[in-house]
């Protein structure tokens, strides 16, 4: 994977409403000291962040019993589970994640991943 050299201060999350691009290598950086979480859109109704991993980062158990989710992997490659659910998940690759089961995402490789976590109406 290529790395992208972060901006000095990425730029805040959008409201919904605007209507402004936004470029989600801009929001791609890593830390040691744990998964890496960006916000991208928040609304009213609706949620997004990008989360980077590595090595053997992982993020969760994450749960809201009134939001809807989804998990898609932008590059690499996941172990994921949802609820009791298990899967290996690659670039490209999405999951649904019900209101009020849990998630749990692991870096499944060598090289870093990178998801985009998004769920409406936004987790409390």
């Amino acid at each position: 994977m290529q790395e992208c050299s972060p901006p000095a201060h990425p730029p805040a999350s959008l409201p919904l409403l605007a209507v402004e691009l936004l470029d989600i290598r801009d929001r791609v950086r890593f830390s040691d000291d744990g998964p890496r979480r960006s916000s991208l859109i928040e609304g009213e109704r609706l949620w997004s962040e990008v989360v980077c991993l590595q090595g053997a980062q992982g993020l969760g158990p994450l749960r809201d019993d009134a939001s809807d989710g989804i998990l898609v992997v932008l590059a690499g490659r996941v172990a994921t589970q949802v609820g009791k659910e298990r899967a290996r998940m690659r670039q490209w690759e999405t999951v649904g994640v019900p209101a009020g089961e849990e998630l749990t995402v692991r870096n499944a490789s060598d090289e870093p991943a990178v998801l985009l976590l998004v769920a409406a109406p936004p987790p409390r």
